[in-house]
């Protein structure tokens, strides 16, 4: 009874010329060593995507399938059903059909979901059919984000000394407001969430892939007991609105923790509170993730499983140093080393790893921490960031006395960090033996695989910024937005790399003090590609826009 149901939907794929009759047989050939459904074989085997196959099946029974990505969600729709339900029963409302409601479903031939729905909602119901990636991506974008929230003055404080009270005894509304705030950002994958007093009322931004983006505006009177909520989770002093203050705080979306940096600053109209999102999965990430070409990886990987020497990782604020350093740390941790990092703050929490956080009033500092650790039988250590000649100093010492040291530095590029420490006093010499690479790099937004268009560039334009083709293509792909990317183009980011080896030819360029120049121009002549080059690879690929490319990298 079951082989003719899954012929019917093959012939079904064939007469919308999705697969092919040998397509089709070869799926029936990896099913039958699978068993596996027709469907699961077709997608797995990459033949028809999901959206494609669910259209197809939707069409069978006489459904409307539902591209979520794509379409217009009435959000006062979604408001009708709680989240945990929508994703107990893989389902969204979507709109409205007259008296009816629109309801996506992974599953429409769930009764008891239709029931529950109906009763719910006291509405008939239409359902339409949606993959249920899409589903889940909806709900949490629309039933977590827009869920709006009453805020009456019997429910708010108006004055800073009031607020404080109602943080203390966990006033419901600021709680539901601050945890929605959190919530949203972690769904939209913000790094960062400002919340900014303005004279008349404050504005809420998240940065997403390294872009602020206006989020909403709250009426004025909410923001001190949004404030005094956030520095009670960040055990911060909610009586002092004076001078900044620094905090941390753990939330628990959906079962996942994360973890916020809370950072509090006196303005002129109140205090502008920034959260930080520490996501634990960006420092599980593997090298490959984080977008190392092939090549450019085996040279970076030849330096770090040396035993000794010291490899830098350069670029500016914002720009992925310290993801790049605990994925490193990833590959060399194991029970037979012993990694000790300082750093200011310590942003993650890594297993078997020594971690020091950097305390200044203490005395604490990055070269007080590393002179202890250096009398700590270290094998390895991770230095945050020098930023002082007295730090580069120890640094360069460790490596030459059997250490491998990890560390950033702030420069352009990769040959300005071999000057830099030039200019912090390091002898040349010291700097040539110790040195095995540095690696700079910068973080370009990735084009969003849903909605980003092919068109051809202009040739001139292309000239002007130095990009050539290298026998590919003459299509490139730019941003065009969809609600699966919150409309801006571009979904992640994508590293690009500029990795120096310090070759024996350089080594002695550094140790006669020549010029960045001269140190640059070697080291393109022994291979290494520049960032804007490695870039143009990923622009042609179609990871990214060659516009995405010149605004990270000049």
């Amino acid at each position: 009874m079951q082989k003719p149901k899954k012929e019917k939907l093959g012939q079904l794929l064939i007469r919308n010329r999705i697969i092919t009759e040998e397509q089709l047989q070869q799926a029936l050939e990896r099913q039958g060593e699978t068993g596996e459904s027709l469907g699961r074989v077709l997608i797995d085997m990459k033949m028809v995507s999901e959206g494609a196959l669910t259209s197809i099946l939707a069409r069978q029974i006489g459904l409307k399938y539902a591209d979520l990505s794509n379409f217009d969600v009435d959000i006062s729709a979604c408001s009708l059903v709680d989240a945990e339900i929508a994703r107990r029963y893989s389902l969204i409302p979507v709109g409205f059909n007259g008296d009816r409601l629109i309801v996506a479903m992974a599953d429409p031939a769930n009764v008891f979901a239709l029931d529950d729905i109906r009763i719910m909602t006291g509405m008939q119901i239409e359902p339409m059919v949606a993959t249920k990636e899409d589903i889940m991506a909806a709900i949490s974008r629309y039933c977590q984000s827009d869920t709006e929230i009453d805020f009456s003055s019997d429910d708010l404080k108006m004055d800073g000394e009031d607020a404080s009270d109602e943080a203390e005894m966990d006033n419901a509304p600021i709680v539901k407001y601050v945890n929605l705030l959190i919530s949203e950002a972690v769904n939209d994958r913000a790094s960062d969430v400002h919340i900014e007093p303005m004279e008349n009322d404050v504005r809420v931004r998240f940065r997403i892939d390294g872009v602020l983006h206006e989020i909403r505006r709250n009426p004025k009177q909410l923001h001190p007991g949004v404030v005094a909520r956030i520095k009670v989770m960040a055990d911060m002093n909610i009586a002092e609105k004076r001078v900044p203050q620094d905090g941390r705080a753990s939330v628990d979306i959906r079962g996942k923790p994360i973890d916020l940096r809370v950072a509090s600053l006196p303005t002129i109209h109140g205090e502008k509170v920034v959260l930080r999102i520490l996501d634990k999965s960006a420092s599980l990430m593997s090298l490959e993730e984080l977008g190392f070409s092939e090549d450019i990886l085996e040279v970076y990987s030849r330096s770090f499983r040396k035993p000794y020497g010291t490899i830098m990782v350069t670029g500016p604020t914002g720009s992925g140093k310290t993801t790049t350093l605990y994925a490193t740390l990833n590959v060399l941790n194991n029970i037979k080393h012993n990694i000790i990092t300082v750093e200011d703050p310590v942003e993650y929490r890594l297993p078997l790893i020594n971690q020091v956080q950097v305390h200044y009033k203490a005395g604490l500092t990055f070269s007080a921490a590393l002179r202890s650790i250096l009398r700590c039988d270290p094998d390895i250590v991770m230095i945050g960031e020098i930023r002082d000649p007295e730090s580069a100093q120890i640094a360069i010492e460790s490596a030459l006395t059997g250490h491998l040291v990890l560390s950033t530095l702030h420069t352009n590029d990769a040959p300005s960090a071999l000057t830099r420490l030039l200019e912090m006093g390091i002898e040349p010499f010291l700097i040539a033996s110790a040195v095995d690479c540095v690696s700079s790099q910068r973080l370009a937004r990735r084009l969003c695989d849903r909605c980003k268009e092919a068109y051809e560039p202009d040739p001139e334009f292309l000239e002007g910024v130095g990009f050539n083709w290298d026998n590919g293509g003459k299509v490139l792909y730019h941003p065009r937005g969809c609600p699966a990317c919150n409309n801006t183009g571009f979904k992640g980011r994508i590293g690009i790399y500029e990795v120096l080896e310090v070759s024996e030819a350089i080594e002695h360029l550094v140790a006669r003090n020549a010029p960045h120049v001269e140190i640059a121009a070697a080291a393109r002549a022994e291979g290494m590609r520049t960032m804007r080059e490695e870039g143009f690879i990923k622009v042609r690929s179609g990871m990214t826009s060659i516009e995405e490319v010149l605004r990270v990298i000049m």
